[in-house]
């Protein structure tokens, strides 16, 4: 099907030009090599034009890699992977900088970028080459995937249930040199080929206004611990609140009335979430903010329990439920970011740099 849009294009214009294929190179390499200071992800959204240019778009992306992965047949051509007979799908490899962006936040651009409930390809791309999948380096990088799909399932985002495979990667070839930087290379037909494949029209559906949370800061690797450890480790309120979803008492909790600078972080993984200086009395008994310190660590989705529809709020890394967030909130944002503090930690301003957040520091100089 891309292949007929794009004739069907260059036929309209007029273009006079050869099919793409016949440029095509032979002999391509195995990539799967990484420095110390770059790592490599690799990716398959269906067509590897757009995954490639969705990702070239995020800070912290050194380069991506358009090629063929997952399939037996050593050196093949786009021809062998586009019948759908190799076992190969359409991939990309994304090269990073984990100092500007992490392997979390690249899993949230891509499934921001797919139908993760499509087993049969993506949009008007059909068949096994255009599967989506996540290929993991690593055990590390099989349990953040992990981790990372379990949550978009269980965020009420999808009706049908999440088909993206994730499986261990094997050898990558990199794809013709057509196919590379295809989105500048041939910015008339890409733009035509996406325009009509349903992808953004399907993003748009899905997501609307929201946009993925990569661009922040990419910061520590936080984690969430085992559930022994958890429960060894939490109180019984702060296990109910952040891993059964409960809510503490108003008033009667440990933050409400804190006025002392400093940050708070996710009682479970550590990731800092909201600032003293965002901060104010909401009148309900619970900590309110007025916006996150991180937004790259906070997740939102739609809460129908209790026969009502709220925002639900949840930390990325540590997965666990914070309270909910409402348009009632005073300036600048309008927005109540309605916390349990049992689901918090706080960090004076006076033990920023000692507890690791030194970073934070320069928040609460005086101006």
């Amino acid at each position: 099907m891309k292949r007929f849009l794009i004739t069907l294009f260059v036929s309209i214009l007029a273009l006079g030009c050869r099919s793409p294929e016949t440029n095509a190179i032979e002999g391509k390499s195995p990539m799967t090599s990484q420095s110390a200071n770059t790592k490599i992800a690799t990716f398959a959204g269906g067509c590897f034009w757009c995954t490639e240019s969705d990702f070239e778009k995020v800070p912290g992306v050194l380069k991506v890699i358009s090629g063929y992965t997952g399939g037996k047949k050593e050196n093949p051509t786009y021809e062998e992977v586009s019948s759908g007979r190799t076992g190969h799908f359409e991939a990309v490899q994304v090269h990073y900088d984990p100092e500007k962006v992490t392997y979390e936040q690249l899993l949230e651009v891509f499934w921001r970028h797919i139908d993760p409930t499509d087993a049969g390809g993506q949009f008007v791309d059909r068949g096994p080459q255009y599967r989506s999948a996540v290929f993991y380096h690593d055990e590390e990088q099989k349990r953040i995937a992990e981790t990372s799909r379990d949550a978009l399932a269980r965020s009420g985002k999808f009706a049908k249930p999440i088909a993206t495979e994730i499986l261990p990667l094997t050898t990558f070839y990199e794809a013709e040199d057509y196919h590379q930087d295809y989105s500048r290379k041939s910015p008339l037909r890409y733009r035509f080929y996406r325009s009509n494949s349903g992808r953004d029209q399907f993003l748009k559906k899905t997501w609307g206004d929201e946009t993925p949370t990569s661009a922040g800061p990419a910061g520590k690797s936080w984690s969430k611990p085992d559930d022994a450890t958890l429960r060894q480790r939490l109180t019984p309120l702060q296990y109910q609140v952040t891993q059964k979803d409960g809510t503490e008492p108003p008033f009667r909790n440990e933050y409400h009335e804190n006025k002392r600078e400093g940050i708070y972080v996710d009682i479970v993984s550590g990731e800092p979430l909201f600032s003293s200086l965002d901060k104010y009395d909401s009148g309900t008994g619970w900590p309110s903010f007025t916006r996150p310190l991180e937004p790259g660590n906070i997740v939102e989705r739609a809460d129908r329990s209790l026969f009502m529809v709220r925002t639900e709020v949840r930390s990325r890394h540590g997965d666990s439920h914070l309270g909910h967030v409402f348009r009632d909130g005073p300036a600048p944002t309008g927005l109540r970011y309605c916390m349990n503090s049992a689901a918090l930690r706080f960090i004076p301003k006076e033990d920023l740099e000692k507890e690791g957040y030194g970073e934070y520091l320069t928040l609460f100089e005086k101006k």
